[in-house]
């Protein structure tokens, strides 16, 4: 038997391995574009940060090693060009340029996918901008950090775009983020998860600006700048990481179905063409919970799949189930993500009618060192209770409640099916009812109607308008809210509420909340609402009551982000904006000014400290000011290492 295989890397390699230690008898060729036959794809921008110290760490085999250790047949820089499923051959090129057929009995694609470039794009070609996607992407990276390079812009805020920004900014860069889509992560995160990370990643550094499309690359000799919808912005390394495509058009009459320019193959990893299989980033799988076509252009189900053909193929038929879209990924070194299953919004066009919660639970025993919270986006389907997705964001291992999702939703299970669990707990590693179970815990109150809340989503989209804000945090924490303390609310209620207002109990994280809600029903209250989260996921604004003035916490919070207070009011500030070493460019500058009209006094004066100042800002168009600022490549904030 004549097994061919046609690329490397992750599924190529998988396959032909697998093929050769269940058959010895088998020849397996594999044959690749590249010069790499096996190297960690996923490990490229660690190699960019300097986590991984070496281009040669990311290289997983050379061709001789992988001949050896497999007794595969190896053949690098061989790209094929078309295929002739009845003649049973693919046509492939040589390095010196000729062309012959190669025969098969059985055929395995594997062509992976390549970084999408638009085409036509200005500047693509300048030195200085790059895609990530082997080694020598990597390499190249890191050569220009090393050589100098100081102003990053990554175009793509998908995992790998976010990883790329993370590690430039380690390595000392100034980091601009732009993604075309309204949010970071999309279609990985709904959007209110999606934006709790990016104010994480704006805290850290990280400029974020969405809803910001890539118009073209400036520069001469070199990149000095990106164009984009809200203006230029500086840059001499550029990374396009808007996405990749899969490498399919050499099958372009062939015969081979294909959605969307993936390969479209049955649970067996078979393509409609007889003895023709795919795998990897070129071929679609289907979606586990769906069972819709679904692309997952992930290492994890390149090898999984790649594993599962070989089997196939030597009598041992294993259908793969179908993926889930499992990811986790490194925001910063203080915040990891992950996630798997649908989305609320994907949910909701699947057919389901999801229902979900927010939580925010400790990762392992609040006592213990280095303890740290997740925070748990948990959905299910309202009718039957089958669970459906999870996105949990972290300090800790993220990976952990990613997993034991896996696992649920593998099995088809429902919220309460994770009650009773015996899940691992020791104080360094978990809390003795794990954060998963919690937070199924949390959803289960609420499908039953004992929590009556709204989410972190409903919230900002102006659920709670109506709603009088009760802080029942330990102290008084929430400016313009009216503050009760939890302990002292007995039979009676809330003196000076009737039953019936509506009442937003608001908290640190949502427990206090909840238990704030629990007196207040037994005592007769019927319309009160928990904030999912709390402060500490959502940013609660109280509508300020005319002439009162703002708390001096408010007024420490916004000198925090860089607004500050003009002495002669309560509440009108200047904002300061963040500059590079006092060099803003011209269509930055008329941002500056346009804000100053737009949201202060027409004012702006330059400070001792390399920075702007916006005059006159009234409290009432603070977050207009700073959200023109952010949609034009500025931000505001102190001084210090930003500027």
């Amino acid at each position: 038997m004549r097994y061919l295989i046609v690329g490397g890397v992750a599924a190529g390699t998988k396959v032909a391995a697998k093929l050769k230690r269940c058959d010895r008898s088998a020849e397996v060729i594999v044959v690749t574009k590249s010069e790499d036959i096996s190297y960690a794809g996923c490990g490229l921008p660690y190699y960019i940060g300097g986590d991984i110290q070496t281009c040669g760490e990311l290289i997983v085999n050379t061709p001789a090693a992988y001949a050896g250790l497999t007794g595969v047949g190896v053949r690098t820089g061989v790209e094929a060009v078309a295929l002739d499923a009845a003649a049973h051959e693919v046509t492939v090129r040589e390095k010196d340029g000729t062309s012959h057929a190669e025969k098969y009995d059985k055929l395995v694609i594997a062509t992976g996918a390549s970084p999408f470039v638009p085409a036509g794009l200005p500047g693509a070609e300048l030195p200085g901008v790059f895609t990530v996607r082997t080694p020598d992407d990597a390499e190249a990276i890191r050569a220009a950090v090393d050589a100098g390079a100081r102003r990053a812009v990554v175009v793509g805020a998908g995992f790998i775009g976010l990883e790329v920004a993370e590690n430039l900014l380690a390595r000392g860069l100034s980091v601009t983020v732009i993604d075309a889509m309204p949010q970071i992560l999309p279609n990985v995160f709904d959007p209110e998860m999606a934006g709790f990370a990016q104010r994480q990643l704006k805290a850290a550094g990280v400029r974020v600006m969405t809803s910001c499309a890539l118009a073209g690359i400036k520069g001469g000799e070199k990149v000095e700048g990106v164009e984009t919808g809200a203006g230029t912005l500086p840059a001499d390394l550029v990374i396009l990481s808007i996405g990749i495509r899969p490498n399919t058009a050499w099958l372009e009459g062939s015969g081979v179905e294909t959605l969307k320019g993936c390969v479209v193959v049955d649970e067996l990893g078979a393509t409609n063409l007889p003895d023709v299989y795919a795998a990897g980033d070129c071929a679609e799988v289907k979606n586990a919970i769906t069972g819709e076509p679904f692309w997952s252009a992930m290492g994890s189900t390149a090898n999984i799949c790649g594993r599962a053909i070989a089997r196939t193929l030597t009598d041992t038929p294993t259908p793969y189930p179908g993926a889930l879209g499992t990811g986790v990924v490194r925001l910063l070194p203080t915040l990891n993500g992950g996630r798997t299953g649908l989305t609320e919004a994907a949910a909701r066009e699947a057919g389901f009618d999801p229902v979900s919660v927010v939580s925010v639970v400790d990762d392992k025993a609040h006592y213990y060192p280095g303890s740290s919270s997740f925070f748990v986006k948990l959905i299910a389907d309202r009718a039957t209770h089958r669970l459906l997705g999870v996105q949990v964001l972290g300090a800790g291992a993220v990976d952990k409640v990613t997993d034991a999702m896996v696992v649920a939703l593998s099995r088809g299970l429902a919220v309460e099916d994770l009650d009773l669990m015996d899940l691992s707990y020791a104080p360094p590693f978990s809390t003795a009812i794990h954060p998963l179970v919690t937070t199924a815990y949390i959803l289960e109150n609420k499908l039953a109607g004992e929590l009556e809340s709204f989410t972190p989503a409903e919230y900002a989209a102006g659920a709670a308008k109506d709603y009088h804000v009760i802080d029942v945090l330990p102290a008084p924490t929430v400016p313009g809210a009216e503050w009760v303390d939890l302990t002292k609310i007995g039979p009676e209620g809330l003196p000076g509420h009737e039953k019936d207002e509506k009442l937003l109990l608001v908290c640190a994280k949502g427990k206090r909340g909840y238990f704030t809600q629990n007196r207040l029903k037994a005592a007769g209250y019927t319309a009160t609402r928990v904030l999912e989260g709390g402060v500490t996921f959502s940013e609660v604004r109280v509508p300020r009551p005319a002439g009162a003035k703002l708390p001096a916490a408010e007024i420490k919070r916004l000198k925090g982000l860089g607004c500050l207070q003009d002495k002669r009011y309560d509440d009108v500030f200047n904002v300061r904006v963040i500059t590079r070493n006092g060099k803003i460019t011209v269509d930055e500058q008329r941002a500056v000014a346009e804000a100053a009209e737009r949201f202060g006094s027409g004012e702006v004066t330059m400070t001792t400290r390399l920075t702007l100042e916006i005059q006159g800002v009234p409290y009432d168009n603070i977050d207009a000011c700073i959200g023109f600022l952010q949609d034009h490549g500025l931000d505001a904030g102190g001084t210090g290492s930003k500027v």
